[in-house]
């Protein structure tokens, strides 16, 4: 499918590529409609990195490129916003000056403690550390509105070198709860494919995880592949597709003024 959901410039702290160089590559690769999910991520705790983002410039610059290539791909306005109990409220009044296309609930820090560097899963056991993971998530997901899906549910995974992957299965408890609220409330989560170029080497979230979602009624999946360099778009997508089709999921979603559209996996 040619819709990528999740893509970084150099608007996010993280990312160095210009977003017309990842426009030029979208295109070159073939996708219909990219949206840009740049980082907001208030009170991060890594004191390396600031995550702040120049939305003025941000809009502009999307603006400039929807127009300019208008033709040759869609170009969707979007955010990924870092959430954390603490700052919901925070959040939530800045999404409201905004109109954004697409909106990405993620949590990279759990506890106010960074996942990243690995200071997340100091002075705990590996299960410890997942269970506090998705009992924030739940938190976050259920008290804040501001959001269309939730981005790489299972994100620690990912940081595989800093304590052993634990099976999604003794989460379910705390996920199955997570997954009604979403689906009662029309919201989704994404399938981010960037795990498959790291060590976890699997989607985020995992077929396991997948499944339980899809018993449960989900529907709404968006694909991103949270690309910070060119060659990462549309990573996987057609190896994810045959999964979701193998676990029952008949569409992908795409979305335009936070409404979603069902688009069937061939």
């Amino acid at each position: 499918m040619y819709y990528d959901y999740h893509v970084h410039s150099n608007f996010s702290t993280d990312c160095s590529i210009e977003m017309e160089d990842m426009v030029k590559n979208a295109i070159d690769t073939g996708l219909k409609e990219i949206t840009f999910t740049d980082h907001y991520d208030q009170d991060y705790k890594d004191n390396t990195i600031v995550f702040d983002l120049d939305i003025e410039s941000y809009n502009k610059e999307l603006d400039r490129l929807k127009e300019k290539y208008a033709s040759e791909i869609r170009i969707k306005k979007g955010i990924e916003l870092g959430v954390q109990p603490h700052i919901l409220k925070n959040l939530k009044n800045f999404v409201s000056n905004y109109d954004f296309d697409f909106i990405i609930a993620s949590m990279h820090t759990c506890n106010q403690r960074d996942l990243h560097v690995g200071d997340f899963f100091s002075n705990q056991s590996p299960i410890e550390s997942y269970r506090k993971y998705y009992e924030e998530l739940y938190f976050c997901g259920k008290h804040f509105e501001e959001f269309n899906v939730i981005g790489h549910l299972d994100l620690p995974k990912r940081y595989s070198n800093h304590t052993p992957p634990q099976k999604a299965e003794l989460f379910f408890d705390i996920l199955e709860e997570l997954f009604k609220e979403l689906i009662h409330r029309g919201k989704g989560i994404e399938i981010n494919t960037s795990g498959l170029h790291s060590p976890c080497n699997e989607s985020l979230p995992s077929k396991q995880i997948l499944k339980l979602y899809r018993s449960l009624g989900g529907e709404i999946i968006t694909l991103g592949s949270d690309s910070h360099y060119p060659e990462h778009l549309g990573y996987g997508f057609m190896q994810i597709c045959e999964m979701l089709k193998n676990l029952g999921f008949r569409y992908i979603t795409t979305f335009e003024k936070q409404k979603p559209t069902f688009i069937k996996i061939p």
